[in-house]
This record gives C-alpha cells, sequence and structure tokens, in this order.
C-alpha cells in the first residue's frame, strides 16, 4: 500500500504525478495511502507481490501463452461424452460468422440512436424462442441457466406474495447452489425428494411439502440425470392446486420432441441457449433464458431486457426498443424489480442465427437423431459386463446415468484408462450423488456418430476388464475397516 517513487505507468491511466497529485488535491486527500485509511493496518498488503517479471516483447508473450494453452485437453483431440450443463453440439459456421461482425461482436448494449441492428436481432432471436417454447414473451439472455433459474423462481415469489420454494433434489449441485445462494436470504429453499429407481420426482414428497407458503415448484425436463419427467401434469396440478406456480428449467434442443413446457402446464420456463450455435468453452458460451405468457404480473416481474416492435413518432413507421422499460434497474437502479448488469446479448443473436437457420423441422430432425443416438449408446454400453446402462429407468434425451459398481472400478478409474483411448468419458456423479454409487453421467449428441459410439463402448469394456478396486458393500461404500475407519477415495 505504500507509495513507491512516483512515476508514469505505461497501460494505467491517471499515473503521471501531476495528474495524480491534481486528483488528490481535489478529493481532500494528502496520499493515496489516505484513502484506504478505513481498512486496519494488519490487514493491508505490505512487499511486493510475487509476480513473474514482465516479458520483454509481443513475441515472447504470443510464445508464453501458446504454450500454457498447448497443455490443454480439448474435445477436437478427444472423443468426449461430457455434459452436465455444458454440451457439445455442432456449431454451424454462419453462427460465429454473424457473432463476430463488428455491429454485434464490439457493442456492449446499445440505444436506439446507434443501434446498427441488434435490436432487430434480439427481438427475431426472442421471437424464435418463443415459438420453440410455445410462449409469448422471452427475455434477452442472462449469465446462464442458473441465474435464468434463480431469477424466474424470484418472480414467482413476486407474483404470489409468498417465500417458500421448492426444488428437485436431482437439480445440479452447481444450479442448486446458486438458486440457494440468489434466493435463501429472503425465502425457503426445500428439496423434494425422487425415485432411485426411476430419478423421477417424488409426488408424495412433494405432496408433503407443498403449503402455503410456497412460491413455487422448480421442475427440469430433462434432469440434470437426463431423465424426461412423465409426471409433469400432476406436478403442475399439484402446484396449482396449492396456489404455487410452477416453473421448468428445459433444454431448448429437445422442444422438437419434447413437449414444450406450457403444454404440461409450466407457468415459467428457464433454461440455457449454449446447445443453440455456442462452442463449449470453460467459463463462458453459456446464456439463461426467461420465458413466460403475455400477462402483466409475468411481464412486469422480468428484471431483464424485452424488445418489442413499435411505433415512432413518424406516421406509418416502426421501430424495435424495450418493452416496460419502467421496471428494469435501467430505467432507476433503486426501484429495480432486480439489479441486471452486463448479459449475455450477443449469444442471443448467436442463438437466433442458429435457430433460423434449423426451422421447425430441422429442430424435429435434430432432436430425434440425438434421441437414437443415446438410445444406442446406452443399450451398447449396458453389453459391458458388470455395467448398467441407463442406470435409471425411466425416458431419457441425451444424457443418461451409467452404474459402474457391477465392474469393481470406481468411475475415477474407469475414466481415466479412456483418457488413454483418447475419450473423455462421462461426470463422475459418485460424490454429488453417492446414493448412484460408482456412476457417471454421459452425454451423446449430434456430433456422435455410430463409429463413435461402438468406440465408447469398446473402450469402456478394456477399462473395466483392468484391475479391479478392494471389494466395496452397497452402492460403492467401502467396508469399515476393524478400527470402524472408513476408505476415502475420489
Amino acid at each position: 500500500m505504500t507509495e513507491k517513487k512516483a512515476r508514469p505507468h505505461p497501460y494505467i491511466p491517471n499515473s503521471v504525478p501531476d495528474v495524480k497529485a491534481a486528483m488528490l488535491r481535489e478529493i481532500g486527500a494528502a496520499s493515496i495511502d489516505e484513502l484506504y485509511a478505513a481498512i486496519p493496518e494488519a490487514l493491508r498488503f505490505k512487499g511486493r507481490l510475487d509476480l513473474p517479471e514482465a516479458l520483454p516483447s509481443e513475441q515472447a508473450l504470443r510464445r508464453h501463452v501458446e504454450g500454457l494453452l498447448a497443455k490443454n485437453q480439448n474435445c477436437h483431440d478427444h472423443l468426449s461424452f461430457l455434459g452436465g450443463g455444458c454440451w457439445q453440439h455442432y456449431v454451424p459456421a454462419v453462427c460465429d460468422e454473424v457473432n463476430q461482425r463488428s455491429e454485434f461482436l464490439t457493442a456492449y448494449g446499445g440505444e436506439p440512436y446507434e443501434d446498427q441492428g441488434r435490436f432487430q436481432a434480439l427481438f427475431e432471436y426472442e421471437s424464435m424462442m418463443g415459438e420453440l417454447l410455445d410462449f409469448d414473451v422471452v427475455n434477452v439472455p442472462t449469465y446462464d441457466w442458473s441465474q435464468a433459474a434463480a431469477t424466474a423462481l424470484r418472480m414467482a415469489a413476486r407474483v404470489t406474495g409468498r417465500d417458500e420454494l421448492l426444488v428437485p433434489a436431482t437439480t445440479g449441485p452447481d444450479r442448486l447452489a446458486v438458486i440457494r445462494n440468489y434466493n435463501g436470504w429472503a425465502m425457503r429453499v426445500e428439496t423434494v425428494g425422487w425415485e432411485r429407481a426411476t430419478g423421477l420426482l417424488d409426488l408424495e414428497d412433494l405432496r408433503h411439502k407443498l403449503s402455503k407458503r410456497t412460491a413455487a415448484v422448480y421442475l427440469e425436463v430433462p434432469s440434470y440425470l437426463g431423465v424426461v419427467e412423465t409426471q409433469t401434469a400432476e406436478v403442475a396440478a399439484m402446484a396449482h392446486a396449492a396456489g404455487a406456480l410452477l416453473v421448468a428449467g428445459v433444454d431448448p434442443i429437445s422442444l422438437g420432441v419434447v413437449a414444450p413446457p406450457p403444454q404440461y402446464g409450466a407457468d415459467l420456463a428457464c433454461g440455457d441457449i449454449q446447445p443453440l450455435g455456442m462452442h463449449m468453452q470453460f467459463g463462458g458460451g453459456l446464456a439463461g433464458f426467461i420465458a413466460s405468457r403475455d400477462e402483466d404480473r409475468f411481464v412486469a416481474e422480468f428484471p431483464s431486457r424485452l424488445f418489442g416492435l413499435t411505433e415512432t413518432i413518424v406516421p406509418g413507421e416502426r421501430a424495435f426498443g424495450d418493452v416496460h422499460f419502467d421496471r428494469t434497474s435501467f430505467h432507476g437502479r433503486e426501484h429495480g424489480k432486480e439489479f441486471v448488469g452486463t448479459a449475455g446479448a450477443l449469444w442471443g443473436i448467436t442463438a437466433g442465427v442458429y435457430l433460423a437457420l434449423m426451422g421447425p423441422q430441422g429442430m424435429r430432425e435434430l432432436g430425434q437423431g440425438i434421441m437414437q443416438r443415446a438410445q444406442y449408446a446406452a443399450a451398447h454400453l449396458g453389453t459391458v459386463p458388470g455395467v448398467r446402462a441407463p442406470a435409471l429407468d425411466a425416458p431419457f434425451f441425451k444424457e443418461f446415468v451409467v452404474d459402474f459398481d457391477g465392474t469393481g472400478r470406481t468411475v475415477a478409474e474407469v475414466n481415466q484408462a479412456l483418457l488413454a483411448h483418447g475419450i473423455f468419458g462421462g461426470v463422475d456423479l459418485s460424490a454429488r450423488f453417492p446414493e448412484l454409487g460408482q456412476s457417471a453421467l454421459f452425454c451423446v449428441t449430434e456430433v456422435h456418430t455410430k463409429e463413435d459410439l461402438d468406440r465408447l463402448a469398446e473402450a469402456v469394456g478394456e477399462a473395466v476388464a483392468g484391475k479391479k478396486r478392494r471389494a466395496t458393500g452397497s452402492h460403492g461404500v467401502a467396508p469399515r475397516s476393524a478400527k470402524g475407519g472408513k476408505r476415502r477415495g475420489r
């Protein structure tokens, strides 16, 4: 925190000593240290940060960064069956071409006087998403599905005036954590059990937990475990009978073959548009959506931007602009429904390109192809000795649980063996869902060929035929030792 000899920094603005001195005089501070007076001395860092020396040139920086990137293992070099929230789907070249255009790529938000098609592009995206979801209103994308789900549930609480949320225990742990973090300080977030054999929601547990405090029931179709819930109408009826709303979390790429949310009684929908033209990225390429009917009680509660078509002051002219703008934090920070900042608008434009390219028939054929591939992969894996696939007795779309308990091997061991074959195996569920034992979540999409799926089954067969782990008890839990200890492992 102590100032060193003052000298300008080549990249930090206002670092010229005279400029810094003038700024300090303007705010009435004698030194920069004075600005940190509220921070206890014991908490202030003293000394030199442990940072590497600056690289001498752009070429040296390029070599350094490329050397780091070369250590990565990616889905171009490996055959990937990873999913669980970010999936490998085919990205048409036109999606990248359009979202790299300068009027979209470099645009932060944009207003009518400087808009170069962003408003119309997002309006078209919202319209096509609305058609896909069978809802009237869709927002400009949020950060990701987790934020969209948390916000949709928050909207339901404002609509109903209640303070309790019921969420399936099969919700992905990361998403559940965001829902709890976003809503838990003001509302009670309760999980609802599920049937171990099928992965379906436990209706008796739901019936027991519904109350006059319940604002919304959240239901994912398909769920994090890949299961397509077959009790959606019953869940909706139970929620509505208790005066609660039903919020459905959906994978939009499934909606060519899976019924859209309103058809089974959902009041709000949310999800992620990552499958619609976005590459898998670490920490990016995700964008959440929220959808509802065109009813004021819902529209008034959207915190994010909505674009519509309206008349201008010029007779006969129409333009694209914000709908019900005064409900947002852009209009009045302290009076907004929720604070909204940077969002995934560029990904909304990208998804709009994807949907326009695919059309209704394309989405239907795509969904059918994914389901056929997933069914073939699960059946083929199920022929491997000791492997149970699918492990849950319910319909599934592109993801399914594979149980390795019968092989005597852990998921970690299987996945490590698969790497030797150039394959990324499924997401290890053993820690997140211990009741499933040594199980993994495998994802199959349109990028996989029959040869890829045959190669996976063959590689899994070789992986489980290797050295077995120590014998385990029920659900892969190691038996206690004579001293009462318990084996721990990954």
